[in-house]
């Protein structure tokens, strides 16, 4: 499963002088996956400049395999992730938003745990491409995109949002999308709320209904995530 890492490059607000970012993020539903990390900027992060971004997650969701000495029999199982990558990258600021590019290396480690016992499959290695757009089209729109391919896991996130300014964040549609090597699939449409504050905090929530590898229905998911400068 993807980290849901949306928020590693936040809007553009002009009075901000921090350079460091810390954020998290829970996605909850028929799997689940949570994230925690932080982003470094060389200078100000509302302008122009290279980027650090490191980041670290962990999840659980469930699957059926045929067991290898009875090829007729089908079990339950459940797969354990952790995993982390540290990315170096540049974002670019303009008037109508943000675009930010990050690579670097990442890992994943996982455990299979059912009726058979559990075992540890050695753990992956590979590189870490990631994308995000932020961008405002007029000044009560907003679009967010987001794109990690990991080659660790052989696997790819997609995210698109679009959302209207009111009642003090941006409400409006959300769709995203998860593939990895092992034929898993995770697609989901709901609705969200970003960019409103909470304390010092700045929030996104998001909820619908996804669609999951062995699950025969729509199931329905949470995702909160916040992010703060230190």
């Amino acid at each position: 499963m993807a980290a849901p890492l949306i928020l590693a490059s936040t809007s553009v607000r002009a009075d901000e002088t921090w350079n460091l970012l810390l954020f998290g993020s829970l996605d909850a539903g028929a799997s689940t996956f949570l994230t925690t990390g932080a982003k470094l900027g060389f200078g100000r992060l509302d302008r122009d400049g290279f980027l650090l971004l490191a980041s670290f997650g962990t999840g659980s969701r469930a699957e059926r395999a045929t067991c290898a000495f009875a090829p007729a029999v089908t079990v339950s199982r459940e797969r354990r992730t952790a995993m982390g990558s540290a990315l170096a990258g540049h974002q670019w600021v303009s008037d109508w938003g943000v675009v930010a590019l990050y690579a670097g290396p990442e890992g994943s480690v996982e455990m299979l745990t059912g009726g058979f016992g559990s075992a540890m499959p050695p753990p992956r290695y590979g590189l870490r491409l990631h994308g995000e757009l932020w961008a405002r089209p007029t000044d009560d729109t907003l679009v967010q995109g987001t794109a990690i391919l990991g080659t660790a896991r052989m696997d790819a996130w997609l995210r698109l949002a679009w959302g209207y300014r009111l009642w003090g964040a941006y409400l409006g549609p959300e769709a995203s999308l998860y593939a990895d090597r092992l034929g898993y699939r995770k697609s989901a449409l709901g609705l969200h709320a970003t960019d409103f504050d909470l304390g010092r905090f700045s929030l996104r929530i998001s909820a619908g209904l996804q669609t999951e590898t062995g699950l025969r229905d729509p199931y329905p998911y949470l995702s909160i995530s916040a992010w703060t400068p230190f």
